[in-house]
């Protein structure tokens, strides 16, 4: 069910210097789209194929918080040139077109501006519903002094529409607060979808739970909930250091998050360890489930066992029988007897029946 991507960007990384601005990721033939937001308590405007040259550090004087969304991370040169003008370290560069990538956060205080920089790259979950897999997408997070830039995959739906459209409507506080508060609604969104990808994991659980319980489960269903395991697995790879980067944000002091933002960092922080402690409850919930499959599976077993010997346990006694009467000796006592083979016959029979009485008085069948 899950999409894990691997593009070996240890082969295509060997032996460049630290900083070669490399693509690892899938192939992509469209051009890189750039979006510019500027906005501010009062307006805002949006530019949906802003040029790159438009793309510059805002001026000191403009009272406006500006947000670079680039679509599409597959073209150096763009990332490039979007580094240079707004004065980026080339190791920040280099992890932002890499989707293999692990989540992280980095605070660069020694760019050729002179300002910090907070660096945060994460995954953004799908759930595709054609395909029934999730399919993660490498997000990276660039704060400065009134800018925010965000680097995503090249996607036909853009993830973070819903808080465009909120800085479109003047509603909340997104308006009314710096960049910081916008990088803490985009990691907001991102971490929600985290718990609708969970919520679907549960109901499925749920379906197979139902499945076992009422022994109606076979090898399809195993092979579902190693699936099942294997992505939990997987979201657990990329939820699990959202933990510690909040954590750094924090704690650590950086003119460029506001007093005013961290109750809501504080928050966020708090659905991140919800997210993991519903994950550490579903990989326990997917053992006891599978405990339960091999259980019936074995019961399933000994049953069938049990009642393959009580048929070889009373065919025993009657193929004995039978083969000493299938012996061809001249001498044998009953070989002339015109009943004999009559009195056999019941006597097999009277012996069955007393074998299935006694295994039964035994609770044996």
């Amino acid at each position: 069910m899950s999409k894990h991507r691997r593009y070996r960007s240890a082969e295509k990384m060997l032996g460049t210097s630290p900083g070669t601005l490399t693509y690892v990721g899938e192939e992509i033939q469209h051009a890189t789209r750039i979006k510019r937001i500027d906005y501010n308590s009062t307006d805002y405007h949006v530019d949906d194929n802003a040029r790159l040259s438009a793309c510059r550090l805002p001026a000191e004087e403009i009272p406006h918080i500006t947000w670079i969304d680039v679509d599409g991370i597959h073209e150096p040169k763009v990332v490039q040139r979007l580094g240079e003008q707004f004065q980026l370290h080339p190791l920040l560069l280099e992890d932002v077109m890499n989707v293999e990538q692990k989540p992280k956060v980095d605070l660069y205080d020694d760019t050729q501006a002179n300002e910090s920089i907070v660096y945060v790259t994460l995954k953004m979950l799908h759930h595709n519903r054609r395909q029934q897999e999730i399919e993660a997408e490498h997000i990276s997070l660039v704060l400065g002094k009134n800018f925010l830039i965000t680097f995503q995959e090249e996607r036909s739906m853009d993830i973070f529409q819903p808080v465009i459209e909120r800085i479109k409507a003047s509603s909340g506080k997104t308006r009314r607060n710096g960049p910081d508060y916008l990088m803490y609604a985009l990691m907001d969104l991102i971490v929600d979808h985290y718990l609708v990808i969970t919520e679907r994991i549960g109901e499925k659980m749920d379906e197979l739970e139902d499945y076992i319980v009422q022994q109606r489960a076979n090898q399809q269903t195993l092979a579902t909930l190693y699936q099942l395991k294997r992505e939990l697995a997987y979201i657990r790879r990329v939820v699990n250091p959202l933990r510690d980067m909040l954590g750094v944000l924090l704690r650590e002091e950086s003119d460029l998050i506001q007093r005013s933002t961290m109750p809501f960092l504080r928050d966020l922080a708090d659905h991140v360890n919800q997210v993991i402690e519903t994950l550490e409850s579903y990989r326990e919930q997917i053992a006891g489930l599978m405990d339960v499959y091999y259980s019936i599976v074995n019961n399933r077993m000994n049953s069938v066992m049990k009642t393959l010997t009580i048929i070889s346990s009373i065919f025993i006694p009657l193929t004995f029988i039978a083969g000493i009467y299938g012996m061809n000796f001249d001498n044998m006592p009953e070989l002339r007897t015109q009943t004999g083979y009559f009195w056999t016959l019941a006597g097999m029979t009277a012996i069955a029946v007393g074998e299935v009485i006694y295994f039964k008085r035994r609770g044996w069948m």
